[in-house]
């Protein structure tokens, strides 16, 4: 089975190394989609032997741009901050031997020793038994299906959620015991406490029918948006 590794960037020389490394031995294809880095991201990508794309600036675009020029018939969305152990390829391909499955995602693990660090892993553990699955755990899905589905819809906020509630309508999703291994950068840029309860502030807000649009424009601020992905917008 052969599986394309799309990961969206933006200003990530300084770890890219660790994310197209983590899989490049074992994913037939690894695509970096760009959004417009100016910090060397796409030479140290190209280095690495990865596929280098410029995309419209927005994860779900930039996700989406890396999908449509994906070959394999399993696609994997690996962000830039996050790694795979060895065997993840295994992991998937065992998770769709089952036909019934669809998508799916890994078990988080976040790189940080802090005590409340294992409290996220197990919230996100609970959360995902109910296929609310994030992009930090590494999703993957049959081609053929995330297509049908829509893709991410150019989303720039809430495209993970979005997607996996649209392929959970198609089949099941599985959720990986190997773990996908995450920066703790955004928890500690932002404050511990506080990332936790704006994440679940804006999935509550998400789920109460705010759209992406309104909430990347509350999340950012208003002074960071995605002019290239407007009109895909809802």
């Amino acid at each position: 089975m052969d599986v394309s590794v799309v990961i969206p960037t933006l200003n990530e020389a300084a770890g890219i190394a660790g994310a197209v490394g983590s899989v490049a031995g074992e994913a037939s294809q690894v695509i970096v989609a760009d959004g417009g880095s100016t910090d060397g991201t796409r030479a140290a990508a190209r280095a690495l032997g990865a596929e280098v794309l410029r995309a419209p600036r927005g994860r779900g675009a930039q996700m989406d741009c890396g999908a449509r020029a994906a070959k394999a018939e399993v696609l994997l969305f690996l962000h830039a901050d996050t790694r795979l152990a060895p065997g993840w390829k295994a992991a998937v391909e065992s998770a769709l031997s089952d036909r019934r499955v669809v998508a799916g995602g890994f078990s988080l693990a976040i790189d940080s020793p802090r005590r409340w660090f294992r409290v996220v892993e197990a919230a996100v553990s609970l959360r995902s038994r109910f296929n609310l699955l994030y992009g930090d755990q590494a999703i993957f899905a049959r081609r053929a299906v995330f297509v049908e589905a829509g893709g991410f819809g150019g989303l720039p906020l809430m495209e993970d959620v979005d997607c996996m509630r649209r392929l959970a309508r198609r089949g099941r999703i599985a959720l990986l015991a190997e773990r996908a291994v995450t920066s703790p950068r955004r928890w500690e840029e932002r404050g511990l406490y506080r990332a936790t309860l704006r994440n679940w502030l804006y999935l509550a807000m998400y789920y109460a029918g705010v759209s992406p649009k309104t909430l990347y424009r509350l999340y950012y601020g208003g002074e960071r948006y995605l002019r290239e992905s407007a009109d895909r917008l809802p």
